[in-house]
């Protein structure tokens, strides 16, 4: 029985840029689960947002291994395939910022030495490798806060975009390996085509 792959992708981009929407319709696509990364932010993280109070790396570290452990999970199930599933998609879609090129090593499963979220208790490197890959929402900072200031009932406030905007590491497909760029104004149907045709799927 020859099966799939299996493929962690990151729909990625700063606060309101619709990373849940495109995630979750990219999911749909591949048949594979949808998770909302700002689900497994752990109480404290969701609490310093919702009073306005940016994350910093070591608040991020935690959520980004949750992360890539869930991916792992999602992608271990492969190695449990049945005969029945063959040719199946397995992996997992999630949303998730991953502003940083350090964030998104760790993503990866790729921290180094230089990775300022490393600690002592976990591991540089995953020992279980699958493709990884980066689905960047790319859109202007006036769109965003178009988009934020109508969003109802988010933790994640209007006036956090700045940070996350200060903070983001643009991904360049040419530099960067393993990355799509889908434009903030397509359609979810256009951006989930371009994601697909990028990932060559």
């Amino acid at each position: 029985m020859t099966l799939p792959n299996p493929i962690f992708i990151v729909a990625m981009g700063v606060s309101g840029a619709g990373k849940s929407t495109l995630g979750a319709a990219l999911a749909k696509a591949i048949q594979v689960p949808y998770v909302d990364g700002d689900d497994l932010h752990p109480p404290e993280n969701v609490a310093k947002m919702a009073n306005g109070i940016p994350l910093d790396d070591q608040d991020r570290a935690p959520w980004l291994r949750k992360i890539r452990q869930e991916g792992v999970e999602a992608c271990k199930q492969h190695e449990d395939a049945v005969e029945g599933d063959a040719g199946k998609q397995r992996g997992l879609v999630i949303g998730c910022s991953a502003l940083k090129r350090s964030y998104r090593d760790v993503l990866r499963g790729q921290e180094d030495e230089d990775n300022t979220i490393q600690d002592d208790v976990h591991p540089k490197h995953d020992p279980f490798q699958f493709p990884t890959r980066f689905v960047f929402i790319s859109g202007t900072r006036d769109e965003l806060f178009k988009r934020m200031e109508a969003r109802k009932g988010h933790y994640m406030k209007a006036a956090m975009l700045e940070s996350q905007l200060a903070t983001l590491e643009t991904p360049d497909p040419s530099t960067e390996e393993g990355i799509v760029v889908v434009d903030l104004l397509d359609t979810t149907e256009t951006q989930v085509e371009r994601a697909l045709e990028g990932l060559k799927m």
